[in-house]
Parts: C-alpha cells; sequence; structure tokens
C-alpha cells in the first residue's frame, strides 16, 4: 500500500510548470501500464528519475488528470513492481491536491546495481527525453558493464601467455603473494587466462608493458597549467605519460605528480607562493582513477594541474548503483580482479573498495582543506582537489594578519581563491565596518592596503 501525500496549490503549480528531460516524464493514466514500465527500465538503467502517472502532456500545458482512487492504479503498481520489486530501485507515493481531479501516482527510480528489463522483456536506457530500447548485443553488453555485471578485465587479449607468466611483475608478485606458485598456473588458478591468451586483468597487473597490448586504454597523462583555465597557451610543455604495470605505474603517477606541484610555485607579490596538498589524498584519488576506472573505454586517465585545484579524470561512469552522492558510502567494484590483486602486492596502493576516498576525504579535512568534488559527467568522472581553505574568507584575511602587518586586495585574492576583486572589497569593507580592521594610512590606489585595528595606549 502506497502512501498519499497532500500537496499545496503552489506545490501542484510548480510541478506542473515543469517540463520532460533526462530526469523527468509524464504519463496520462490512459497508457498501458504495460507500456509505461519502459520509463522506468530506462530509468533504472540510467541515472534515476521521477516518472508521474496521471499528468497529461497537452500542447496547452500539462494538466493534472489522475486516478479517481488509489485501487485503480492496482494495475499500473503490479506492472511497474516486475520491473523492480518497491522498496529496490523504486519508490512510490500518490499526489493528492485539493484543485485537481483525482490522484498522481508519484514513482521515483534509482539507478540499479543490474540491468532492468520492462514488460516486454527489453532493456530501456534514458537519453535526454526518450526511453530507447538496447537492442544491439554490443550495446547490452556495455549496458552489462556499466552495471558491474560483467567487465571488460575478464576480456582476454591475443598477446603470447609469456608476456605475464615470465615477466618482472609476476615474479615479484608471487615471491610475496604465492611463494611456492608457478606463474602459469597460479593465473589459470585465478582466472585470469582462458584457453591460453592473458585477460585483461593479467596484462595491466603483470604484463611489463601493458600500454602495448592495451593502446590508449591504460595510460596516465600529467599536465600542468601555469593559470587556473584548462588554455593550452598556459600549458607547461608536454603532458607527461605515465606507463608501465598498474602497481608501478600507480605509484609514479603519485610521485610526478607531486613533483610537479612542487615546481608549480608562482610568484606574488609577497614572493614565491607554495600551493600543498595532502599525499595521502593525491595517492588515494589517483588509486582509485587507475584501479576503478572502465577499461573499456578508449582513454587515459588524465590528472590536471593548475595553481588552485587538481583534476583527476577517470574513464568511464561510475558502476552499477554508484553515484557521486553515494559513493562514501556504497560499495562497488567495477573491476573485482584487479582490486583483489592488486591488495596483494608488497605495500599495496589500495587497501579496499571505498576505503580509498575516505581516506582522501579525511586528509583534507584535517588541513582544514575543502573536500574534494566528485563529477559524473557523460563518459567520465572527475575528482577535482581545490586548495581553499574550510575557513571563511574573513576568518582567513583576519588569521594572516596575525603574522603580518597588512593586506592588500590582490593578496586577500591569491590567499582565500576568490577571484572577484569587487566580492573581496565587500569583504574588506564588512571587516572595516566590524571593527576587525582599518585603512593603512598612507596607501592608495594599487597599494591600497588594511591592517588589524591599531588599539592605542595613553598614558596620564
Amino acid at each position: 500500500m502506497l502512501n498519499t501525500v497532500t500537496i499545496t496549490d503552489d506545490e501542484a503549480a510548480k510541478l506542473l510548470s515543469r517540463t520532460e528531460g533526462h530526469f523527468m516524464d509524464f504519463k496520462s493514466i490512459r497508457i498501458e501500464p504495460a507500456k509505461l514500465t519502459r520509463h522506468l527500465s530506462a530509468f533504472c538503467n540510467a541515472d534515476g528519475g521521477d516518472l508521474f502517472v496521471g499528468v497529461e502532456e497537452l500542447a496547452s500545458g500539462n494538466v493534472w488528470d489522475g486516478f479517481a482512487d488509489d485501487e485503480d492504479a492496482n494495475g499500473h503498481i503490479q506492472a511497474f513492481e516486475k520491473v523492480s520489486p518497491f522498496g529496490v530501485d523504486i519508490q512510490g507515493e500518490f499526489l493528492r491536491c485539493s484543485s485537481f481531479p483525482g490522484l498522481v501516482l508519484h514513482i521515483n527510480a534509482t539507478k540499479s546495481r543490474v540491468v532492468r528489463t520492462s514488460s516486454d522483456r527489453k532493456a530501456y536506457k534514458r537519453l535526454g527525453a526518450q526511453s530507447l530500447p538496447v537492442l544491439e548485443e554490443e550495446a547490452l553488453t556495455a549496458l552489462r558493464r556499466s552495471k558491474g555485471v560483467e567487465s571488460f578485465e575478464d576480456e582476454t587479449l591475443n598477446i603470447p601467455l609469456k608476456d605475464v607468466t615470465n615477466s618482472e611483475p609476476i615474479i615479484e608478485y608471487l615471491i610475496t603473494a604465492v611463494p611456492t606458485a608457478e606463474p602459469e598456473i597460479y593465473l589459470r588458478g585465478q582466472y585470469l587466462t582462458h584457453e591460453g591468451k592473458p585477460t585483461v586483468a593479467a596484462t595491466l597487473l603483470f604484463a611489463d608493458q601493458p600500454q602495448a597490448a592495451l593502446p590508449k586504454r591504460c595510460g596516465i597523462k600529467v599536465y600542468r597549467y601555469t593559470s587556473n583555465d584548462a588554455d593550452r597557451s598556459q600549458l607547461i610543455g608536454t603532458p607527461l605519460t605515465v606507463e608501465g604495470h598498474m602497481y608501478a605505474q600507480v605509484y609514479a603517477a603519485v610521485s610526478e605528480t607531486i613533483s610537479m606541484i612542487e615546481e608549480a610555485r608562482f610568484l606574488a607579490e609577497d614572493g614565491l607562493r607554495e600551493v600543498k596538498y595532502p599525499k595521502e589524498t593525491l595517492h588515494e584519488v589517483i588509486t582509485n582513477a587507475v584501479l576503478h576506472r572502465d577499461y573499456s573505454v578508449l582513454d587515459d586517465v588524465h590528472i590536471r594541474i593548475f595553481e588552485n585545484r587538481i583534476e583527476v579524470q577517470s574513464p568511464g561512469k561510475l558502476p552499477g548503483h554508484i553515484t557521486a552522492k553515494n559513493i562514501l558510502d556504497e560499495r562497488l567494484s567495477r573491476n573485482p580482479k584487479l582490486v583483489r590483486h592488486l591488495n596483494r602486492f608488497p605495500d599495496p596502493p589500495n587497501q579496499d573498495v571505498g576505503e580509498g576516498l575516505d581516506t582522501a576525504f579525511a586528509s583534507m579535512r584535517k588541513l582544514n582543506l575543502r573536500e574534494p568534488e566528485i563529477l559524473e559527467r557523460e563518459n567520465s568522472v572527475l575528482v577535482i582537489i581545490r586548495h581553499e581553505s574550510l575557513a571563511s574568507p574573513e576568518q582567513q584575511i583576519l588569521e594572516y594578519l596575525d603574522s603580518q602587518t597588512s593586506i592588500r586586495n590582490e593578496q586577500a585574492r591569491e590567499l582565500t581563491g576568490i577571484q572577484s576583486e569587487s566580492r573581496m572589497q565587500k569583504i574588506l569593507k564588512s571587516l572595516v565596518d566590524a571593527g576587525e580592521i582599518e585603512h593603512v594610512p598612507g596607501t592608495a590606489k594599487r597599494g591600497y592596503a588594511y591592517r588589524k585595528v591599531q588599539i592605542l595606549i595613553t598614558t596620564q
């Protein structure tokens, strides 16, 4: 039994004023329930969304025309239950408004960890305001991989088996993990070979140079810019390419990134300014990008270093039901064999699924820096690590003046990361009005400076 929620006229008007899109669909109660299951399948197989049954889309606008009572929607609820049980990937409720006729059935669908099919047993995927069938086997494979049901790491490669059984990485690994094992027997027992060919996972982990077998799929590019924009004219030199087997590649990428950051000091009027990030954050974010990326996507991991932030871009969307909002709480690995075996190397770069990002966030908080920002794009995941203090701009300015005699607008902007000169002027004025700072006598125009309010001590 679904709950009935009463909404106000204003709330109903706002609902009716919205337009259909990637995350929302309006449907008439006169459409067969089986046809509506296509839209639930599409939402579950994409990024989730809301389906409102009882709102009809007309040329003049959306019209509320709901079910006479909740029992009239039983056929719809039964059909929707077959797509996904209520409480798993879908939640439901009835909406009532005194100014409009009937009940609107509101179904909220979330991104599913499995491929969901409609009543016609076809899988659908949301694209803009459309729910389109996924018919081609290649597209279905891609959908299953995006859910974590299948993984590209299990695909075999047409390269000699000796490339992974007679390499330095496999020898070093077995000495620590399974000293008595023979490489070929071990890999076969771990399902890392098939019919005499190594899998993608085996190649990434144990080939001396996986990039030769998987070109443009497993490299790491590291860039450094002299500004805060990804402008080619501000790019320093040629992007560095980091290759090698996964274990060595992760550590090399972290090391190269740290070296570039240390070189990225820029000249402010009060001297060279250094930008420092917690090594633990860089290590965990880069490890996560390499370990959990979608290796079926033809692209490298990109690490971009700017003056005020670092961006780590990993190919492929988040797997299964994982979203940018729940990534710290939920656990799902796209590449479980990579996760398991990389963890068995000495001093492994990864601990466990999901723990890495938790560490990355905690390390930023310890330095009073903002937590990393995770964005899911059309075919990649972007993690932004900003060098921006959690303290308010006002607090940062006052703390700066605890050790410095004065501060100018430009210096305050460099300190706080605020780009707008006018916005900073308002902040400085508010501190003046609050009696915290004052104008430094004799300074004007570009040299106009502020200091903490001076307390005059008089003697009798």
